[in-house]
């Protein structure tokens, strides 16, 4: 069914709904103010400049670099039997694939985008990495076709299971257990075995409704997910960004194709509707953090009586130094002095019998701040400085 309308249309057939059947002639439709709402398809191809390999590329895709795990077979990762078997190779991949670990690219902030000017009834995507979360779609807006990493629960009773829990699992690469029963917990990402999420079924009419349909990164290979786009009404534009033609994309008079990077794509959509600043603008709020703002965000503004009283404990402690600086020096002029009357037959110098200055050096004197010298006399005695004269 994804393939049905493999026909291109001619050239020469006018479009019903757009003034051209180019990326200007989108954007001016959607100036225009006739567009309400706009269904968005993707794939894995909206996430491979964020890093995350596709599924099914030679040499590149997630399948053929699945050796290492040493699986029966690529796909056995993904495999609910194989799972219940043994389920280290799933915890294995996950610590790769994990929410976190990478950044929404701008074609997933061209949807937050949408969103925010009220335009996106439905994003329907394939993908399980939750950067479409991460850009800012909220949950209300997205079907996950294949589910993701959003949710997990037991496989066995369905029961819930806690994020901060699976969060430690998939980052020590162990198993969890359900609290309830001890079955197997995995994130809710639809194995081979299992069936698509109900949310899917329910909403797969929605492309009917849509005044615009955009199709990003997306091979529409897979069934059902790959009917969406004819679900949509004649006349609907629909407009396919990616690396080449599918699913039939190009034989109704309204359809424009855009072949090459969805990045590039998106800004230049962006660009010809007067929303390239917003858009980067949005996709600058997906950056990581530099290391001197961490953190940041998370101390509380202080009151001014807060900060008075930080001031008069400053204060105080300023005082407290200099007193204590001032007695420390009175006690070692005074220990010197005491040290010289000392000197006299019969008796002995403070210093040099060990006695010990307040504040000293327990390695060494101060004498490198006041200049005493070992036997307690100044280096800056008025002899000494007689004798440089």
């Amino acid at each position: 069914m994804g393939n049905e309308e493999s026909s291109p249309v001619d050239e020469s057939v006018p479009p019903q709904t757009l003034e051209y059947r180019t990326l200007d002639g989108v954007a001016r439709y959607i100036k225009s103010g006739k567009v309400r709402s706009i269904v968005v398809m993707t794939g894995a191809g909206i996430s491979t400049s964020a890093g995350i390999p596709d599924f099914r590329s030679p040499d590149t895709g997630l399948y053929a670099n699945l050796a290492r795990l040493n699986l029966p077979y690529a796909e056995a990762v993904f495999d609910i039997g194989y799972f219940k078997e043994n389920p280290e190779p799933f915890y294995t991949l996950a610590q790769e694939l994990y929410p976190g670990n990478y950044r929404p690219t701008i074609t997933h902030s061209f949807i937050t985008l949408l969103h925010k000017k009220g335009l996106l009834l439905k994003l329907f995507t394939q993908n399980i990495d939750c950067l479409e979360r991460e850009a800012g779609v909220p949950d209300d807006k997205i079907v996950e076709a294949h589910g993701s990493f959003a949710r997990q629960s037991c496989i066995e009773c369905k029961a819930p299971y806690p994020d901060n829990e699976i969060k430690e699992h998939i980052a020590a690469k162990t198993i969890p257990r359900c609290h309830a029963c001890q079955g197997l917990v995995k994130p809710e990402i639809v194995f081979f075995g299992e069936a698509l999420p109900s949310s899917f079924f329910e909403n797969r009419m929605l492309p009917g409704e849509a005044d615009l349909c955009i199709v990003l990164g997306t091979s529409l290979s897979v069934q059902p997910f790959a009917s969406l786009p004819q679900a949509t009404r004649q006349g609907t534009p629909r407009i396919l960004i990616n690396q080449e033609k599918v699913g039939g994309l190009g034989s109704r008079a309204d359809d424009v194709l855009i072949l090459g990077d969805c990045d590039d794509g998106v800004q230049d959509l962006a660009e010809a509707c007067g929303w390239l600043e917003e858009l980067e603008a949005v996709w600058a709020t997906t950056a990581p953090k530099a290391a001197s703002e961490l953190g940041k965000a998370e101390q509380p503004k202080r009151t001014k009586d807060e900060k008075l009283e930080d001031e008069i404990d400053k204060l105080t402690k300023e005082v407290d130094e200099s007193l204590n600086l001032s007695k420390w020096h009175e006690e070692r002029v005074h220990g010197w002095q005491l040290g010289q009357a000392k000197k006299q037959p019969g008796g002995a110098s403070p210093v040099a019998s060990g006695w010990k200055f307040p504040h000293e050096d327990p390695q060494g004197d101060l004498s490198h701040i006041f200049f005493f010298d070992k036997a307690g006399s100044s280096s800056n005695s008025p002899k000494e400085t007689d004798k440089k004269g």
